[in-house]
């Protein structure tokens, strides 16, 4: 379960059911591969970023938005840190 390739499937699963509008049940597949990514690739790792960034777009989609922004914060501080300011992800 821990694989990239796994994690990655189970990250568009998740996607396709955000997409779909069935927000309550991408929420638990986006927060398990996040923890998985990170115990494996690292918090800043640009996976585990990303996977940051979809749970804050998830929360966003749930008008969670007090939960959403320091999620959103976080990553952009850390993709500037890593990547630096003029990165696609960055800007």
């Amino acid at each position: 379960e821990d694989h990239p390739q796994t994690l990655s499937g189970f990250d568009d699963l998740a996607a396709l059911l955000h997409a779909q509008r069935r927000l309550a049940e991408a929420l638990p597949i986006y927060r398990n591969v996040l923890e998985r990514r990170k115990e494996k690739l690292g918090e800043d790792h640009p996976q585990t970023l990303s996977g940051f960034d979809d749970l804050a777009a998830l929360l966003h989609a749930q008008r969670r938005l007090a939960e959403a922004l320091p999620i959103y914060r976080n990553v952009l501080e850390r993709r500037k840190e890593k990547l630096g300011e003029d990165h696609p992800q960055t800007l």
